[in-house]
Parts: structure tokens; sequence; C-alpha cells
């Protein structure tokens, strides 16, 4: 069942990045900071700057050539302190005050840039922090305690060397996704190494040196990933490292082992099966949750794959990789990437939400088998199940004038198996069962624009959550505005009078999950903060948590 993903020998990235008026340095969403018209033809003023080293790579098992889509790196300009550039102002904000709401800002230890927001089964509230590292407020308190690559935190697989130690060259830490666990208990995604100028992204890097005839850069390819991470009763960590990547001898198109997966946008958490699921660059990936690092001695073989007897089995990652719903575009290049969209229906089944197209991967309705699972999502007969919410304009082989990228933001179950799907340009859809459009919301949101000249209609979305208590949809602007609560047929918007204007203009709310620990109501809300690399002014984030009504 395994598809291969290899590299080519040339540039075949044929998919653009959302592009936003105000782009953070570092924001992991939009790895490309250009001033590029998005393929829906609409126009956005001044995305900042920034660099994209997607390169390209064939796909031997789907009949195709592999685009990568960019790389799914962030190719920011600069660390969250920023550097380089400009010289940084910081933009500063009056900590906003509503009834229900309690914020945390920079001075009450909150990260500069607040990229995703969780909460475990114990009512442990972690954050992630970017390049500043995973952030806790634990149940009971209001105090914020920082973790980094001091604590223990692993960005990075290990390699075959006969021990499993950390590639060679410098790690680079980036939290940009959190999904609460058991108590105490949360799973990090980490976004890949940015590359060096006009060299491969961490997508890339494995395949194309191959090409090159160069030893690859393990620090990049290696890079990013995800952890699951354990509070122990000392308050130390206890922390392993989920290398997302197959190993030699499994794929027969990429017989030396594959590396593809490696910035992690959304984690969800199975808790009856157990199983933790992963949307990243490129393609998604399903993790034992229980999965301890403990695996044998042969999967750190140094000898090469073709040496008789070498072994890896699955068990060494702890994980199966990777699936991507996708299709080709008019030159025979895959086109997959960004799945920022996890939902996980009654029966275990899992939907996922991409840049190009979205699936419902049919884990639970094939008896938890993965195989047959991502056979009905990539496979030529199961091609209905390859969702396209906002329509190309045509239905097979699109040019890059064709097409209209969904690019889905996220993804919320809704009560009667339906699912809510954002999108970073186009607001909201809602989806049957099997992945027919029910109906489409825009004009409710908060930050709705309308169509003017030759601008299309708009309704930025980056983050939608279903309220476990009454149903009601919490959706989050990703720029423009704020949050909008659909309810009982109308709708409750929380913008600027609620979190004040500077930070609704600028920054978008990058996540927002539940609470589920209790029977109160408690939503949790990240906004990320933006850097603008023109100008060198900084929006701080902010964390905000509601319990109201």
């Amino acid at each position: 069942g395994w598809a291969g993903c290899g590299g080519d020998d040339g540039n075949t990235r044929e998919v653009d990045d959302p592009v936003v008026p105000v782009v953070p340095v570092e924001d992991p969403r939009l790895p490309d900071g250009g001033t590029q018209v998005p393929d829906s033809g609409t126009t956005v003023p001044d995305a900042g700057t920034g660099t994209d080293a997607g390169t390209g790579g064939t796909d031997a098992g789907t009949g195709g050539t592999d685009a990568g889509t960019g790389g799914g790196t962030d190719a920011g300009t600069g660390t969250d302190a920023g550097t380089g550039g400009p010289t940084e102002t910081v933009q500063t904000y009056p900590l906003p005050s509503a009834p229900g709401w309690t914020f945390y800002n920079q001075e009450l230890g909150a990260p500069r840039y607040v990229y995703g927001i969780s909460a475990d089964q114990g009512g442990n509230v972690w954050v992630a922090g970017g390049e500043e590292g995973l952030f806790l407020i634990k149940k009971g308190e209001n105090t914020i305690k920082r973790f980094t690559l001091s604590e223990g935190l692993h960005p990075f697989g290990r390699m075959r060397d006969g021990v499993g130690g950390p590639p060679p060259g410098l790690p680079y830490l980036k939290v940009i996704s959190v999904a609460g666990g058991p108590a105490g208990t949360v799973f990090v995604g980490y976004a890949g190494k940015p590359p060096q100028p006009g060299m491969p992204t961490c997508e890339d890097e494995w395949d194309q040196s191959e090409l090159d005839g160069r030893e690859p850069d393990a620090s990049v390819y290696k890079s990013g990933d995800a952890d699951k991470v354990t509070l122990k009763a000392d308050g130390t960590l206890d922390v392993v490292h989920y290398d997302i990547h197959t190993g030699p001898t499994k794929v027969g198109a990429e017989p030396r082992g594959r590396e593809k997966v490696c910035t992690i946008h959304r984690i969800a958490y199975d808790p009856v099966k157990e199983l933790v699921w992963f949307g990243g660059n490129h393609g998604f990936a399903m993790g034992d949750a229980k999965f301890d690092g403990n695996v044998p001695s042969y999967c750190w073989d140094q000898r090469p794959w073709t040496t008789p007897g070498f072994k890896w089995e699955f068990v060494c990652a702890g994980l199966y990789e990777h699936v991507h719903p996708h299709i080709s575009g008019s030159k025979g290049e895959l086109l997959s990437d960004r799945y920022f969209g996890i939902a996980i229906a009654e029966n275990h089944d899992v939907f996922f939400g991409g840049q190009i197209r979205s699936t419902r991967f049919r884990y639970g309705t094939n008896g938890d088998d993965y195989w047959q699972a991502q056979a009905e999502t990539e496979d030529a007969p199961y091609s209905a199940n390859r969702f396209d919410i906002w329509a190309d304009k045509v239905p097979d082989y699109p040019t890059a004038a064709d097409r209209v990228d969904d690019n889905v933001s996220g993804m919320a179950m809704a009560g009667n198996g339906d699912v809510w799907v954002s999108s970073f340009y186009f607001g909201l859809a809602r989806l049957g069962p099997n992945g027919d459009v029910q109906g489409k919301v825009m004009q409710d949101l908060v930050n709705y624009t309308p169509a003017k000249g030759n601008t299309a209609a708009m309704a930025p979305t980056s983050a939608v959550a279903t309220d476990p208590l009454d149903g009601s949809l919490w959706v989050g602007a990703n720029w423009w505005g704020g949050i909008t609560r659909l309810k009982g047929g109308g709708t409750v918007k929380y913008g600027a009078d609620v979190f004040g204007t500077t930070l609704t203009s600028v920054s978008a709310v990058s996540d927002i999950q539940f609470d589920r620990s209790g029977g109160k109501r408690r939503v949790l809300v990240s906004f990320e903060g933006t850097k603008v690399a023109k100008t060198g002014v900084v929006t701080p984030g902010l964390i905000g948590i509601y319990d109201g009504d």
C-alpha cells in the first residue's frame, strides 16, 4: 500500500503559498511571504517578504511528479526575536479585559508568538511558543513555565549510527502545534529547520542530495517532527520523539528509506484508540500514543541497507507515514501540501484537510486497517474521496491558472457526522460524512469583506472548533477580526471590543481548542502575533481563556 515520494532533478514546485497582508517572519502557515496573487485571483496587499526553497520530487508509487509543494518548512528570515532587516519595533497594547476572559501576554510569561494552545485530560494548558519553546499553565495555577532544548525537547530524529544518536549540525527548535493527551501529557509538533540559501527544504533534502551526489544534511532532513511530552512529579519532562519517516526496505519505490514529512502543522489525539494523528507538510501520519521510544537495536543499524540481513521495522518509529489526497497538475506533477485540518469522526475515521484536497481517511471503517484506508484515499478508484471543496476551474489536471486551492486551515466535527472546514481564504464549508458540500458560510463571519472591483469577497479563517457543551462553532479570523461563534442560528462576535483594535487588525487566531477535563466550558484561544518584515514592527501574540456562557 505504500506510495513512493522521491526526488527529481528540477524545481517542479507548482503550489502557491497562502498570502496575507501582514506576515510574521516565522509564521509556519505561510512559508512564502511573497506578494504574488493567490490562485483564486484575489489580490491582497503587502504580504511582507520571505524565501521559498521548495523543490520538486517524484512520487514513483502514484505515477506522477511529487512537487513537494513548498517543502512545508518555514523559510522565514529571522528568529522569534527578529534578526536582520530593519530595526525591530515592538508595538505594545493594553492587556484586554472582558467578562469571562482571562488573558496572558509577554509580561505575564507568554511567548512573543503563540502558534497553538491545548489542554491535556488533567486540565493543564500547553502552548506552542515557536522558537521560544513549549509553555505550560498547570491546572489551578496562573503562572507560565517554559521548556526548551535544555529541558529535553527533541525536535530532531535519530541516526542509523549504531546507537540512535542525534544528527550532526545545530538543532533547530520551533514549536508550532500542540494537542493535549492523557493527564500531564501533550503531543508537540515542530517546524523543520530552514535550509541554507539555495538548498532544499527538509522535505526534499534527503532525495535531492542523492541526485546531487552529495552527503545529505541530516540537521535538515532529520529536523522537526513531533514529541510526546509528559510532565513528571518533580517538574521535569519525559520526552519521546516521533521520527516521522520510513526506514529502508519498506517502500518499493524508495528502498533507501523515506524522509518527507517534517513540519507538523496540527495534531489530534484519539484517546479511545490511543492514537495520535499528525497533519504535516506533504501528507499526514498516524502514531502510537503509547510509544515509549524503546526500540530494538537493529533500528540503528549503520550498515548499508543492501547488506544481507539488514532489517528495519515500523516499531522503530512508532508510527506509519504518510498519506496524501493528492492530485496531478497539468504537467503530471503531484500536488499535496499543508494538512492543517484534522477531525476525528465518531467511528474513528479521520478527516484531513490540505491546501489542495481533503479526504476522509477510513481507518475505523476498515477495522483499523491503515493500509486499506490509505488505498481508499490515494488509489484511482477512490478519487471521490479526494474532496475539492472550493472547486478548481477544471476537475482534472489543472494548470496553475485553473486551480482554486482550498487552503484548509482547520476542521471540526459537527453533531450529526458532518464536518466543518475552515479556509485561510474562503471562510467555512460544511461537508457531509462522504465529503459532499452541505453549505458555506462567509458573510456571517467577523472579518467578512465583500467583493470590490477585481477583489473577490473574503473571510480569511485560521481556526475552527466545536463546543462540546452546546455544539456551537467557534471560528477564528486569520486577520481583520477576532472570533465568531455560530450558535443556534445566530452569531456572537468577539472582536476589537474584547481583544482590542491593535491585535485584531493584524494577528491571526492561530488555534482554538477546548479544555474537556471538567464539566464547565473552557475555551482556549491563541493569537499568533506578527512581525512585518518590511518595517520590523512586531505585534506580540496573546493567550486567551474563556469560561463564560
